[in-house]
């Protein structure tokens, strides 16, 4: 009895075999240690030195934060800290300007850097999953302004700059091999991806696998999301093994990277996380799920873990977050609750 395979498989299969043999699983190790995301839109949020001890007591030296406060880039000073710092939404389309672009960093990073570790800028938080075209087209316009305004001054080798981009990007992620972006993004997405080629910056994603297990409790083990002991799944083309949904959803960013010819860009983790309270149809929002989810996660990074695709590389990831922020606009008051302060991590010596 013969096998037939169709032409769009055997396409898919030449793809994902030429990918497992070029520079999509290369081997450059990267030291990083887990980081985490510093909100500020809340009530009762503790000062800014204060959230130093904090810091410095769960042995965090990598920290993301949504905006340029001065308050915290001062206070961050000296500290040894790597910060990300994010351009807001809201005021992408002036930077489209190189001038005002050089006079955004002049003002909010030039005075405060090197004392103060500034080793990237987000341009941007999850724009390209929003319906606003004009906002979407104005992202890459504003890194390239960005970008020449640190090349002016002096200071693009010691920081690069990016977009944290949420999983919506992607119109298929399973299995990883299958990974492709939304098709209404090809042109500003293969734009986007030419600049962090071109510049040697990574791409971010927030990847949140409580969402999609929220989303089908009945259809994917909690245990596959939880980083728990589980039989996982293997990649029908790739033949690799997973056993935890955020190292799929990473490897599935890769793969949709590589489908648009940029297959050696690394991908970071910028948001990830569990909520240890939610509402009544916020499915596994459990302090006991979310202190497993990030405990597990901890263990990982201390054990420079890398993707089944990309073993060599440590992953890098942000941990959301630092706080419950009970201000943000649009959220229900304290819940969701994503604050690891609320989350007990027990039996875990350091984040190192």
């Amino acid at each position: 009895m013969g096998i037939f395979i169709c032409r769009k498989d055997v396409v898919h299969i030449i793809f994902v075999l030429s990918l497992l043999s070029s520079d999509i699983g290369f081997t450059r190790r990267v030291n990083a240690t887990l980081g985490i995301n510093y909100g500020q839109i809340g009530d009762n949020l503790p000062q800014p030195s204060q959230v130093l001890g904090l810091l410095s007591s769960l042995k965090i030296t990598k920290v993301r934060i949504y905006d340029t406060n001065p308050q915290i880039l001062t206070s961050f000073a000296n500290t040894g800290i790597d910060l990300i710092v994010t351009i807001e939404n809201e005021i992408l389309h002036v930077l489209i300007d190189p001038q005002q672009a050089l006079q955004w960093v002049t003002t909010h990073i030039k005075p405060y850097f090197p004392a103060t570790r500034i080793s990237g800028i987000a341009v941007g938080n999850e724009i390209f999953s929003m319906d606003d075209k004009t906002l979407i087209s104005n992202v890459v316009p504003a890194m390239v302004s960005i970008h020449q305004a640190l090349v002016q001054l002096g200071l693009d080798t010691y920081m690069h700059v990016s977009t944290a981009n949420s999983a919506a990007v992607l119109s298929n992620s399973y299995p990883p091999s299958a990974g492709s972006f939304e098709d209404e993004l090809g042109g500003v997405m293969k734009q986007l991806l030419q600049f962090l080629y071109t510049t040697r910056a990574p791409f971010w994603i927030n990847a949140y696998p409580y969402f999609a297990y929220k989303d089908a409790p009945t259809k994917i083990p909690l245990d596959y999301v939880l980083f728990n002991p589980n039989p996982g799944m293997v990649d029908p083309y790739t033949k690799l093994h997973y056993d935890n949904m955020l190292y799929a959803q990473v490897d599935a960013v890769i793969f949709a990277i590589a489908r648009m010819g940029f297959g050696g860009l690394e991908v970071k983790v910028s948001e990830t996380g569990w909520p240890s309270k939610g509402d009544q149809d916020e499915v596994g929002a459990t302090t006991e799920n979310a202190q497993i989810y990030n405990r597990n996660l901890l263990r990982r990074q201390m054990a420079n873990e890398g993707t089944p695709l990309r073993p060599s590389q440590k992953l890098d990831v942000y941990l959301f977050a630092l706080f419950n922020e009970d201000m943000k606009p649009g959220i229900k008051k304290k819940i969701p609750k994503y604050g690891v302060l609320d989350i007990p991590l027990i039996d875990i010596p350091s984040f190192t």
